[in-house]
């Protein structure tokens, strides 16, 4: 008789009509995970790969050698800036049912990732943000109006029709251009960084990527040049526990930790709750100046929830629990911060209510604007001849050709 088989197949912990099981998490108690020197060699702080860095407890107070000590002002406006990205993310989902744009991700659940990072590094940094990171864009101070209008593909659209809704890019921000091939971003990352440290600049590289993207080839890539060279560079992996329908077991998941990769190149790798503010920001900080003293980079994920489908293309009814998203043990990181403030008397019920109301406003009234600049379907519209721009230096014979061809074909019409 032929043995059975012996291959393993990861399965997810529920599917629709089970209860919700986050008991395959590894967390830890806030507070308790130790905080090393910046330069601290990668062998000696391992255990920070398998633990969990939390601030906020469950009463609300920030505890433990990782509080970054922020103003009540600082937590505000990043309290503002989530809260700003997740509206305008409800709009824009809202949008695309109304058949206005044709497609859209929104970053619900997953805000911190983005805006607390942000916040931590400096401008001159550059961003290499994966699709869900539209947060750096409201922190470092992009207008809802480029936004929408890259969504609408309008004639003010920064990408020029030329990308699909989402990808965003901003040369005045230093974020680079979103690509819908996934994991691209963390090499070039790797290489800006590399390119810094040549030039002796002081800035350094950060890029996000998902949990499922990590099983790409270019992942690995990019960490062994970071390792080698020392890239100043900060690798966020955000392990939201889902790659479309794919639970995170099938990238690696279950057998170790995402960060844990880092002490296998020889880069530090840590964990953290990416549901909390004030460890995200601490955790990037810490990163962020161990990259800028030359101890190289970092390897940093970032453990949360998408809340929300995939995309506007995705049903995840089909594939996890309807109530999943409200038993993540990690909560929601805008009530997390919220509650933090009004524990500490910086914020009231009141307060946020209004601050929800204005940033409504501040969101219907761009989005008004934003289609003044025309629709999918009503003018005005890109000029058709600056589809021959931003592709050579020097425009060859052939496209001038075809750039006459066109102009002439218009004329007649």
């Amino acid at each position: 008789m032929p043995s059975a088989s012996r291959l393993y197949v990861p399965h997810p912990p529920a599917r629709p009509g089970e209860s919700a099981n986050f008991r395959y998490l590894k967390l830890s108690p806030a507070g308790s995970v130790a905080r090393p020197e910046t330069k601290a060699p990668t062998n000696t702080i391992a255990d920070l790969a398998t633990a969990l860095v939390r601030v906020l407890d469950d009463d609300h107070r920030a505890v433990g050698p990782w509080d970054p000590h922020l103003e009540a002002s600082e937590l505000q406006v990043g309290l503002r800036h989530m809260l700003t990205t997740r509206v305008y993310d409800d709009r824009m989902q809202r949008a695309q049912r109304q058949g206005k744009i044709s497609f859209y991700i929104r970053s619900m659940g997953e805000e911190a990732v983005s805006v607390a990072p942000a916040m931590a590094l400096r401008p001159g940094d550059m961003l290499f943000p994966s699709y869900r990171q539209q947060g750096l864009h409201v922190a470092r101070g992009r207008t809802l109006v480029d936004l929408m209008c890259q969504c609408l593909s309008n004639s003010h659209d920064m990408c020029k029709g030329r990308q699909m809704p989402i990808m965003y890019h901003w040369t005045g921000g230093n974020i680079f251009s979103v690509s819908g091939n996934l994991t691209t971003q963390v090499p070039q990352a790797v290489g800006w960084a590399m390119a810094a440290a040549i030039k002796g600049e002081d800035h350094i590289a950060a890029t996000w990527t998902g949990e499922g993207a990590t099983a790409e080839a270019d992942f690995h890539h990019a960490l062994t040049f970071a390792a080698v060279y020392r890239a100043p560079v900060l690798i966020n992996v955000v392990n939201n526990q889902w790659a479309i329908s794919t639970f995170q077991g099938f990238a690696g998941g279950e057998q170790q930790t995402f960060a844990a990769r880092g002490p296998g190149y020889g880069i530090p790798g840590l964990r953290v709750d990416g549901n909390d503010f004030l460890a995200v920001y601490a955790v990037t900080q810490w990163a962020a100046e161990r990259a800028r003293t030359g101890a190289g980079a970092t390897l940093i994920e970032h453990v949360t929830y998408r809340a929300g489908p995939h995309s506007t293309s995705d049903d995840p009814s089909r594939y996890r629990p309807k109530d999943e998203g409200k038993e993540f043990p990690l909560g929601d990181p805008i009530e997390r911060l919220k509650q933090h403030l009004i524990a500490t008397g910086n914020w009231s019920d009141e307060q946020h209510q209004r601050l929800e109301q204005e940033i409504s406003e501040l969101v219907a009234d761009n989005w008004k604007e934003s289609v003044s600049y025309g629709t999918m379907t009503d003018g005005p519209s890109l000029d058709p001849d600056s589809l021959f721009d931003d592709v050579f230096k020097e425009v060859p014979e052939n496209l001038r050709r075809q750039r006459e061809e066109l102009r002439k074909l218009r004329q007649e019409r």
